[in-house]
């Protein structure tokens, strides 16, 4: 069975860049584009009988921006965000957007962007539980898919965190580790320090304060030491 089509639609007050997206849709084969707006008042009212899985959302248009859109909408949505201004890319991060689209794009920009949309809809979708679960992490203005298996090392810093993985570049991402190790598959990570969690396949020795990696020592605070310890059955 083939994978169901993502439907979108696209809002933008110049209709030379709705004919962009128009195009790159027509060349993409799994992105069904139900309608294209110049007025976003039209677009809402669209939205409200019609529910979608994307958005294509130009963030400054003359009656209201993107932003404001999206932050007024009732439903749950993917949004790409597209503007000419780049300054506008941060606050569309902020929204929890799949990724943003600098005026103008190519297509080979566009495909990476929608083919982020539909590696997060089949997660979002997925009916079978995979034994290797992904991460969608919001890092970089968009969307970045993990796989756990391939996570090194994760340290705070700051307020963020930084999420090394093999063979990928270093994804640092404004949240807490906390929150990062309740999205981790369960029992295959371990918190052993206030700025470290590691996962358990990694871990080679335990000494009274430290923890050895493959390939490097880390510290191991007295509050995680009980809860390590007691994963190995000590």
């Amino acid at each position: 069975m083939n994978p169901p089509l993502i439907k979108a639609i696209a809002v933008d007050d110049e209709p030379p860049a709705l004919r962009v997206v128009e195009s790159f849709c027509s060349r993409t084969d799994f992105i069904e584009l139900r309608k294209a707006f110049n007025k976003p008042r039209e677009a809402l009212l669209y939205l409200e009988q019609n529910p979608v899985d994307l958005l294509f959302l130009d963030i400054h248009m003359p009656s209201t921006s993107g932003i404001d859109f999206y932050k007024g909408l009732q439903q749950e949505v993917m949004v790409i965000f597209t503007t000419a201004f780049s300054e506008y890319a941060v606050e569309g991060f902020n929204l929890s957007a799949v990724d943003y689209l600098l005026k103008p794009y190519t297509f080979e920009r566009f495909t990476q962007a929608v083919q982020k949309a539909r590696d997060y809809f089949n997660y979002l979708h997925a009916t079978e539980k995979t034994d290797h679960p992904v991460l969608y992490i919001r890092a970089d203005y968009s969307l970045v898919k993990i796989d756990a298996r391939d996570i090194l090392l994760i340290e705070a810093y700051d307020d963020y965190v930084k999420i090394h993985v093999r063979d990928q570049k270093t994804v640092v991402a404004r949240m807490t580790l906390k929150i990062l190790l309740d999205k981790l598959p369960e029992g295959r990570f371990v918190r052993i320090h206030r700025s470290y969690i590691v996962p358990m396949d990694r871990i080679r020795q335990v000494s009274a304060k430290s923890v050895f990696l493959d390939d490097r020592e880390l510290p191991l605070g007295g509050s995680y030491k009980e809860d390590l310890m007691g994963r190995f059955g000590d």
